[in-house]
């Protein structure tokens, strides 16, 4: 036999050995050793077991493997899942047979799984437990129909961090219609988060203050009394954000709350205002009768205007930090209840730590910063070094992008969640934020999903794992089709970086070339434009690739991908047909040329360059409106369109101007300076 092909024997034999490789799963589990597969050709049965909780469960998991396509049985099947408390007989067999066990730690929210034959077992001690068993269950099972296969594995797991949230802005632009909230909330508890926090400036209708929830863009108290009972299922506590300092302008803009303003129609309640203590008893009363966690976010972060207006004498005299703590101080014990904790943003606080210790101990900071910075302790240690629980709150860099920075992102989350759990952070709230109105949720699942890992592994999560499963555990993707394309995103971003220009910005995309600014950009841009272009159209085409492999999962996410990548291209595709468009009509003035018809005809026709503009914001506006709508409520929406229509506007009038130009060269020879008619020299 010769050396190599005896290398190649050992090499399959060690390979068998050793077993097939631990299974792909998203958080990756503490301890996981895979066994073998099993084709689920006869189907699989899921036992539904006879206590309520777990009942839920095993219904549950039923219903997320018959919505991917895998094969259910009801009789006798290829394999079985069943679920069992610690505490049940044939547990403690199985247990003991398995050489498992339950570790203190794992009591509360830790499972095992383990293998029988043709049986799957998820054992938990809680009915929490239990849940986040049949979870990981979820992603063992992979393949449609007849090619569906159960990978049998032995699994002992259990949350490094307490509290695992996201934190949803759902007041400044989209507002979720309560179909997508329970979407989300089953999406959020199947990767093994357990908070829910929706962000409230002005958008939860209030009984006591009806004018400021918008017709149409506010929760009502049925909705959150819906969501609440929905995410008690998935073992979500729902803890509400209510701003109670700063970000107010949707409250004070309004004349009956003029009074209450820290500076005519601002941001920010005046701390000496009676009425500003009034309002926020009324507001916390109520969300104490319609929430029912024992947690509650009073937020207070970026009160910039603190001290320009009504409280600037106090400011003289105190100083920020005692007028911003000591306001923070009075809010809490105003609104109070037994059993209540509250949280708050720690930016301010934090730039004081010398006054931080005379807080509360029973409030919780959370710290937060959004930057890829390659530690997070300073945020984090006023607040542990003065016993004050704390959690960290990283971001999923999807504010004003017309795609989420994962760049920025996951380094982001990665550290800061590492330091968190380094300083003994009990929790973490992942952020998104909708700033300028624009943001689509279904963009931002790989920052949400890596959070979740994060929150759930200990320790340093690792980037490259995490962007080798998330296309297989939240699209079921096997061809690496949509991983690929996030990536493609990221390189996206990355090239823009590298010129300078940071990422693909919404305000990128509205800018005009021809602008002043424009024309700067251009400058930086240019270089790049290929390059930038080339990434944004290789994910357009993973993302067909991925459609027409087969059936897909999560579509409108893909959807959703599909118009981030699109407004990618366009800002370089807008970039370049201005330049296109500057030569063309330099090259038409230049008298010693006699392509002067052709060249206009390059800038406007039918396959005009300014068309080409128009057409594309005309494409990405249909794009973009039918991706608000499938999380979105109608309220708000306009705000966005109207930038799509005056966007082709914009291009269609110059289409209108240079045909204009063309027809007044042919009639009296002459040709309208570029200027006069809004377009730069080159």
């Amino acid at each position: 036999m010769r050396l190599s092909v005896l290398l190649s024997t050992l090499c399959a034999l060690s390979a068998a050995a050793q077993g097939p490789p631990p299974p792909v799963l998203l958080p990756q589990p503490r301890e996981v050793h895979a066994e073998r597969d099993v084709a689920l050709a006869r189907g699989l049965v899921v036992v539904v077991p006879s206590d309520s909780a777990d009942a839920f469960v095993a219904r549950d998991l039923r219903d997320a493997l018959r919505e991917v396509g895998v094969p259910l049985a009801g009789g006798a099947g290829s394999a079985r899942v069943v679920l069992l408390r610690a505490t049940s007989p044939s547990a403690r067999v199985l247990l003991t047979r398995s050489h498992m066990n339950f570790a203190p730690a794992m009591h509360d929210e830790g499972y095992v799984i383990v293998t029988d034959g043709s049986t799957l077992t998820v054992i938990g001690e809680t009915a929490a437990g239990v849940f986040y068993g049949a979870q990981t269950v979820k992603q063992l099972v992979e393949g449609r129909g007849g090619r569906a296969v159960l990978h049998m594995a032995t699994v002992r797991d259990w949350p490094a961090m307490k509290y695992r949230g996201l934190h949803d802005d759902v007041s400044r632009g989209p507002v979720p219609t309560l179909d997508f909230v329970k979407r989300q909330l089953r999406t959020f508890a199947a990767y093994k988060l357990n908070v829910y926090s929706p962000y409230f400036e002005h958008t939860l209708s209030y009984l006591s203050d009806p004018l400021i929830a918008p017709p149409g863009g506010g929760f009502s108290r049925a909705d959150v009394a819906e969501i609440v009972s929905v995410a008690r299922n998935y073992h979500i506590d729902v803890i509400p954000e209510q701003e109670a300092f700063g970000h107010l302008h949707h409250a004070l803009k309004y004349e009956l709350y003029a009074s209450l303003a820290e500076t005519p129609r601002g941001h920010v309640l005046a701390p000496g205002q009676p009425g500003s203590m009034s309002l926020i008893t009324h507001w916390f009363a109520e969300i104490d009768s319609i929430f029912p966690s024992r947690f509650v976010h009073i937020g207070a972060d970026e009160t910039f205007e603190l001290g320009r207006g009504q409280t600037a004498a106090a400011l003289k005299q105190d100083g920020i930090g005692p007028v911003y703590l000591g306001f923070l101080k009075h809010i809490v014990e105003s609104i109070r209840k037994p059993g209540k904790r509250y949280l708050f943003w720690g930016d301010v606080a934090g730039n004081h730590p010398d006054l931080v210790a005379a807080l509360p101990k029973d409030m919780i900071a959370v710290a937060w910063d959004y930057g890829a910075g390659s530690s997070f302790e300073r945020q984090i240690r006023p607040f542990t070094n003065a016993g004050i629980e704390t959690w960290v709150a990283p971001g999923v860099s999807n504010w004003n992008m017309v795609y989420p920075n994962n760049n920025t992102a996951f380094i982001n989350i990665r550290n800061f969640v590492r330091d968190g759990q380094k300083l003994g952070a009990t929790g973490l709230l992942n952020t998104t934020w909708d700033d300028d109105g624009e943001a689509i949720f279904n963009q931002t699942w790989a920052g949400v999903l890596f959070g979740a890992a994060a929150g759930w592994q200990a320790g340093e999560s690792s980037i490259e794992a995490f962007q080798k499963s998330f296309g297989r555990a939240f699209h079921r993707d096997r061809t690496g089709l949509a991983d690929a394309a996030e990536r493609q995103l990221m390189a996206a971003h990355a090239v823009l970086q590298t010129a300078g220009i940071g990422s693909g910005s919404d305000g990128l995309f509205w800018q005009d070339p021809f602008s002043a600014d424009g024309v700067l950009m251009a400058n930086r841009i240019r270089p790049v434009a290929h390059d930038l272009r080339v990434l944004a159209e290789s994910a357009i085409v993973s993302i067909a690739q991925l459609r027409n492999a087969g059936p897909v999962v999560r579509p409108d996410a893909l959807d959703a991908m599909e118009l981030g990548a699109r407004r990618l291209d366009v800002i370089g595709m807008k970039f370049q047909i201005a330049d296109d468009i500057r030569l063309a009509y330099a090259h038409a003035a230049d008298t010693t040329r006699r392509d002067a018809g052709h060249e206009l005809g390059e800038i406007t026709g039918i396959n005009g360059r300014a068309q080409d503009l128009r057409d594309a914001y005309g494409l990405t506006r249909d794009l973009y409106e039918a991706a608000w709508l499938r999380e979105n409520r109608p309220y708000w929406l306009h705000n966005v369109l109207v930038k799509y229509d005056l966007a082709m506007q914009l291009w269609q009038t110059r289409a209108t101007l240079v045909g204009n130009a063309r027809s007044e060269l042919a009639r009296s020879k002459k040709l309208p300076a570029g200027d006069s008619i809004g377009i730069p020299s080159p």
